[in-house]
């Protein structure tokens, strides 16, 4: 079980870290920068500062071992999204432990995982281990929550020697969930692979003219309407990769059936499909819309922007695929690419899947392991896209607060975390690192 002191020791670094408003934009996450720094350092670990601007410093600390090996890396952000005080019960910034949960902006995403990373990690250090072999990597990055650019980008690219890593565990999955049965069966996802971005959009034209007289021009905006309609009324059919097909495997479902297995889990919980299904192939949000810049002028040209996500594997001439299975030929409309990335993933099987596996089944007996792909991204993608053989998973294992619990608060008001959790995986982190790097 997670030694006492070293559980507290990560609440007290998640309350410190969730009282630095580090709310991005702006981030200026320096003043939690230094102070996970001097934690680590006075634990043992070398530190180093390091960003393209004074106040939004990413931290390197590393704890190397007797001999030559793996560089297994613990990376985190400790910037966030916003916080509307009104919205929450409890000031967002507080840090406040209450009802057995650690309540504040940052408590889940991913705070948390920053924090039980460096306590297990410090932890080890202060009490005289170091890796038999290779070392130990933690990366506290800034600008995760708007892209990374003076983040994961930046230090990839200008600092990749001091970075490089061959196994890494990030954000990403680690909520149990229960389906099947009866009994359910206790599943923690490892996300093994992230969507990439096709983002799209689609462009009517018209006659511009007064709006006084609706028919004396021709409206772009309303020949739009009948696209959102089909937008609207379904998505793309399923086409499974890799992964989602290996994760239906492992819940007892059918990858030659996605149909059918989204609608056992939807009977089973909507919640669940809800969550799911993005995985099992594209996706079109559509999200913003404009057209005419006066009240009173017929719009000649409406525009209307798509999110666009794609699965690992799945590229530009399958999206192409998709929009015309959606919105039938280009006729009246014209479809042009605004984003184009290819989405990202690691070997679903490595000893470090061998390691997370068997951590979860000693841990929480009965319980199984599944590879998941993320609908969004993480800073993953540029360790995996600056060291290809490095492999990386999203992992922080939650067993009291589920899946189903933890999800709706991502982003939202009232986020917080179990503090047993907040345990559990410190006490993961502190096993791995000795397990992978001895």
């Amino acid at each position: 079980m997670t030694n006492t002191d070293t559980a507290a020791e990560a609440q007290e670094l998640l309350q410190r870290l969730v009282r630095f408003n580090t709310v991005n934009p702006p981030g200026n996450e320096r003043a939690a920068q230094e102070y996970l720094a001097n934690h680590l350092t006075a634990a043992g670990f070398a530190c180093e500062l390091l960003g393209p601007e004074p106040e939004r410093p990413n931290l390197v600390a590393r704890l190397r071992g007797a001999s030559s090996g793996p560089t297994l890396c613990y990376l985190g952000h400790v910037d966030t999204v916003l916080a509307d005080p009104a919205e929450w019960t409890r000031d967002p910034w507080s840090g406040e432990i209450a009802d057995g949960y650690l309540w504040g902006r940052g408590a889940l995403d991913m705070k948390s995982q920053v924090a039980a990373e460096i306590a297990a990690a410090a932890s080890l250090a202060r009490a005289g281990w170091r890796p038999a072999r290779g070392e130990l990597l933690i990366i506290a990055l800034v600008d995760e929550e708007t892209g990374g650019a003076v983040g994961a980008e930046w230090l990839t690219d200008t600092h990749s020697e001091l970075v490089r890593c061959d196994m890494l565990v990030n954000e990403g999955a680690g909520c149990v969930f229960e389906y099947g049965g009866p009994p359910a069966r206790r599943y923690y996802g490892v996300c093994c692979a992230e969507k990439g971005r096709f983002r799209f959009t689609v462009t009517t034209d018209g006659v511009a003219g007064h709006a006084s007289m609706p028919d004396m021009g021709e409206n772009a905006l309303l020949k739009l309407a009948p696209l959102l309609e089909r937008l609207g009324a379904r998505q793309p059919s399923y086409e499974l990769t890799a992964e989602p097909s290996a994760f239906l495997r492992a819940l007892g479902e059918d990858p030659e059936d996605p149909a059918g297995s989204i609608a056992r889990l939807r009977a089973a919980d909507m919640r669940l499909a809800t969550m799911f299904e993005p995985m099992l192939g594209i996706t079109f949000a559509p999200t913003m819309i404009s057209a005419s810049e006066k009240l009173n002028v017929i719009p000649s040209k409406a525009v209307l922007k798509v999110d666009c996500r794609v699965p690992s594997g799945l590229g530009e001439e399958q999206t192409r695929r998709a929009i015309a299975e959606v919105l039938g030929p280009e006729d009246g409309f014209r479809i042009d690419f605004t984003e184009r990335i290819v989405g990202n993933r690691s070997p679903m099987q490595s000893p470090l899947m061998d390691a997370i596996s068997e951590w979860v089944s000693a841990h929480d007996p009965g319980a199984h392991t599944v590879p998941t792909i993320l609908p969004g991204f993480t800073d993953s993608r540029h360790f995996r896209a600056a060291f290809p053989e490095c492999i990386a998973y999203g992992f922080f294992p939650q067993r009291h607060q589920s899946l189903l619990e933890t999800a709706p608060l991502i982003h939202a008001a009232e986020e917080r975390i179990d503090v047993r959790d907040l345990a559990f995986a410190t006490e993961f982190f502190a096993d791995l690192a000795q397990r992978v790097l001895g």
